[in-house]
């Protein structure tokens, strides 16, 4: 069995469909009717019609079904001298004429068989030109739609107008592909299969061990590179018909899949989502973008991109922001249908719910991030910023500013919204961006970074910030330590240890987020139960929810603590414990303290005292965010002062630990390391600095002529 395609997730929205059978499909190689072919065809709709599906068919053949009887009949009334003579071929019309009664008679018969009714609809290119037809043959088929009648139409070439129905492709529509393509658009079909005697679109002939199979249909990428064969053996349109078909549809707002009417449950399979036939999709080319460009090439352009981005005004890259924050808003409704495919493919690929919980971008999100970008946008540029002046000597001064790292490479898992935070970082930080999110978030990702990219003026270029799509490049990426500055991995500690392992660039991140939260005896219990309940249930698959709850032995018996256990448990938060709460409290064993659980789930440990807190903290801890509940402000200082962590936080939910919330305005993540940068990153974290030297002729000369002054000067 084929498997599932993510890009057709949105499958499971399809309701209304059309099927085209294609004349290589109705008819075996000999010009006769395939019953078998047909009749499984038929089971196909059977059960798609008691599945509610409503299913309308567009049919070719009867020029073929006519032709065979006409054959016939001329034989059996033709005599010996006649069939000495050379053979006329039949006229078309007739053939379509005698053709048409006896293919809709055997699909009347096929579907009586399965107590399913039919209906034949035969129309022409010129019905289509008036308007009223148009409007009662959609209202023709709403009714037979709901009676879970099945439509089947043809085009009536027996009364066809053009001088040449079977070469003029000159109308509205020009043979029954083209009429399947305008009936879902007229009908507002969800879907439109068209089928052929080859499993789908190939890069060359099917026949060819060396081609390929397009599953994906991009017109930027496949338009100009695919060339098409003769056409239908017995048809009239072949491949070429159905792809014009194919994209006329799908550019109008209907999914289009060409794929086998010869394969066994063929229709069944793509409306599962399987990754069969080809499909074609007006928002392909954001799901599978042109991988022409070589990571050098990315890196590179995105340095040259982010150089014209730090020559603009402050008012200017603020701009720039504000317009990506409007273009997130007008953008929301597409941007949560990308989301939510994206979530619906991962919950079908059974990951797990923390995953899950990561992914979604829940309603209120899109604003949320704007919100963050705008206050960003109004924050103080941190670009130029004088932080030092000094008089080295006479009219020699000394200025230490803040500038822009460069390149930074991001790679990220799960969460959509990183992108968001991290792109408006490094547009505010006048850095170049190349982002890797995760396949779980493909269909996301891709429509934020067009979104993005589209608010950024032409005179920066849309190259500024970079799309990885393909896990293969994020290796040569890794290799271009001369061209991108910092990498920032936001993940899992497996994916981390793996960058740091390949890449001679400085790489600022963290493995876990093993944050704990210690209750300390002095605690107020009420302002502790606050804080427990907050820093693991506000947000548990964060990186900075509590994973561990430390309580000092004297509240052992507590009814304070009973209260806090007991509301995790009422909350669905699973309750493990370490050695000594297992056997006081009789709650299971916890497999390890330096777990981050990132769902509903934590570890309880009793300490002795502070100072064994801060021992355990740091024997298994990730150095990312502790927190104390103490009343005691020598307890708390001792605390403070001696964990060493990123974020130590009093009497405050670690959930605190979030660069916006911080007054960051956003963060790129957060760093557990000691250089450069620590905590929630910001901005600042995206600078580093430069010297500038302001003189009026000076040269050093052995120093023979400096009088060093060395003198501090206030800032300008």
């Amino acid at each position: 069995m084929a498997t599932a395609d993510r890009a057709r997730s949105f499958m499971k929205d399809v309701k209304r469909i059309i099927i085209k059978v294609g004349t290589a499909v109705v008819t075996r190689h000999d010009g006769r009717i395939a019953l078998g072919r047909l009749g499984a065809l038929c089971e196909q709709v059977k059960e798609l019609n008691a599945q509610g599906y409503e299913v309308i068919m567009v049919t070719s053949g009867a020029v073929g079904v006519g032709r065979q009887r006409l054959k016939y009949r001329k034989l059996v009334n033709s005599s010996f001298a006649d069939l000495q003579k050379p053979q006329m071929e039949l006229d078309g019309k007739a053939c379509a004429a005698v053709g048409q009664s006896g293919l809709m008679a055997l699909y009347d018969m096929l579907f009586t068989q399965l107590d399913v009714s039919s209906s034949q609809l035969l129309v022409t290119d010129s019905d289509f030109k008036n308007s009223d037809f148009r409007e009662r043959l959609c209202e023709t088929v709403e009714s037979l739609l709901d009676l879970k009648v099945i439509p089947v139409f043809n085009e009536n070439d027996a009364v066809s107008t053009r001088k040449a129905p079977y070469e003029d492709s000159s109308g509205i529509f020009w043979d029954n592909d083209s009429l399947a393509g305008l009936l879902a658009i007229e009908l507002k079909a969800d879907l439109l299969v068209l089928l052929s005697d080859v499993d789908g679109l190939y890069n060359g002939p099917p026949s060819d061990p060396q081609s390929n199979i397009i599953h994906t249909y991009i017109k930027e990428k496949h338009h100009n590179e695919i060339t098409f064969g003769d056409k239908s053996r017995v048809g009239r349109g072949g491949m070429t018909a159905k792809v014009q078909a194919a994209i006329v549809a799908s550019t109008s707002g209907t999914p289009v899949v060409i794929t086998s009417g010869f394969a066994s449950q063929s229709i069944v399979n793509v409306l599962r989502g399987e990754k069969i036939g080809t499909l074609f999709h007006k928002d392909a080319s954001l799901w599978e973008p042109s991988k022409d460009v070589t990571a050098r090439e990315m890196a590179v352009a995105a340095r040259e991109c982010s150089r014209r981005l730090q020559n603009l005004s402050s008012d200017e890259r603020k701009k720039i922001l504000l317009d990506v924050a409007d273009a997130l808003e007008a953008s929301e409704v597409l941007i949560r249908t990308e989301n939510e495919a994206d979530v619906a493919a991962a919950q079908d690929a059974g990951y797990e719910k923390s995953l899950v919980a990561r992914l979604t971008m829940k309603p209120g999100k899109i604003a949320s991030l704007a919100k963050s970008i705008r206050t960003l946008a109004n924050m103080e540029d941190p670009i130029n910023q004088i932080l030092k002046r000094m008089e080295v000597a006479e009219n020699l001064v000394l200025e230490k500013t803040s500038c822009p790292l460069g390149v930074l490479l991001i790679v990220f898992e799960s969460r959509p919204d990183a992108l968001v935070q991290i792109a408006s970082l490094a547009i505010r930080s006048g850095n170049g961006l190349l982002l890797k999110g995760g396949k779980e978030a493909m269909r996301s990702n891709a429509i934020l970074h067009k979104v993005i990219i589209g608010a950024i003026p032409d005179n920066v270029g849309e190259k500024l910030i970079g799309l990885v799509t393909s896990r293969d490049e994020i290796a040569d990426l890794l290799k271009l330590d001369d061209v991108i500055d910092l990498v920032i991995p936001r993940g899992s500690n497996k994916l981390v240890s793996q960058i740091k392992a390949s890449t001679k660039i400085p790489v600022l991140g963290h493995a876990d987020g093993v944050c704990h939260v210690y209750i300390d005896k002095s605690a107020d219990m009420d302002m502790a139960k606050q804080i427990v309940i907050d820093s693991k249930i506000d947000y548990p698959a964060a990186c900075n929810a509590m994973e561990t709850l430390l309580v000092h032995k004297y509240l052992m018996k507590a009814p304070g603590l009973d209260d806090i256990l007991l509301t995790l448990k009422t909350e669905g938060v699973h309750v493990y414990g370490g050695p000594i709460a297992h056997e006081v409290l009789g709650l299971p064993n916890a497999a390890s303290f330096h777990h981050e659980y990132s769902s509903m789930a934590c570890t309880v440990e009793f300490v002795d005292d502070v100072h064994a807190a801060i021992d355990h903290i740091h024997r298994y801890g990730s150095a990312h965010t502790d927190c104390i509940v103490t009343t005691d402000d020598k307890v708390a200082q001792t605390f403070l002062r001696q964990v060493d962590s990123a974020a130590v936080f009093h009497n405050a939910s670690t959930r605190f630990s979030d660069g916006a919330r911080f007054g960051l305005g956003a963060e790129v993540g957060i760093s557990t390391g000691r250089i450069h940068a620590r905590g929630p990153v910001g901005v600042e974290g995206l600078l580093t600095t430069r010297w500038i030297l302001r003189g009026s002729g000076q040269v050093v000369n052995c120093d023979k002529d400096v009088a060093y002054t060395h003198k501090i000067l206030p800032l300008q």
